[in-house]
């Protein structure tokens, strides 16, 4: 976790992102470290979960993080939760949670509610259902593809 903060204060001091820092862990070697960047690279994903996940994905040639941990110095946010998820990793160990993070000017409580669909006022309707199925029916039929 003290990485994690260090990378955290790092990006904060270099005006390059939020006070947000993260670590991803496997077999106890450190294999990605990262800071929010958002600022640095004008780019609202580049947070510090999302960086990490990134180079460590990189660096291990494969999308499946499984038997990674991952510190965070702030509760991830739904995007970054959802990457997690998606990334496998089983573990998450964080410092300041998402009610600290609103302290500091950060959506992610605000984003916490609007997930709850019926009260967030984003207008979802289905359209193009059979062009749509289309696709995939050319996934399922597809013979090298690579299921994630």
């Amino acid at each position: 976790m003290q990485i994690a903060y260090n990378e955290a204060i790092k990006g904060m001091n270099t005006n390059e992102g939020g006070p947000f820092g993260a670590v991803i862990v496997k077999d106890d070697k450190i294999l990605a470290k990262a800071h929010n960047r958002v600022l640095a690279t004008n780019d609202p994903t580049a947070h510090a979960e999302m960086t990490a996940i990134r180079e460590a994905s990189k660096l291990l040639d494969t999308f499946d993080l499984s038997g990674c941990t991952l510190y965070v110095t702030t509760q991830p946010c739904p995007m970054c939760l959802g990457a997690i998820l998606w990334a496998h990793i089983e573990t998450v160990y964080y410092g300041t949670t998402k009610l600290d993070a609103a302290k500091g000017g950060f959506d992610d409580a605000r984003f916490y509610e609007m997930i709850k669909w019926e009260k967030n006022g984003v207008v979802l309707k289905q359209i193009d259902y059979e062009a749509c199925a289309k696709i995939f029916e050319q996934w399922n039929e597809k013979e090298d593809k690579q299921i994630y």
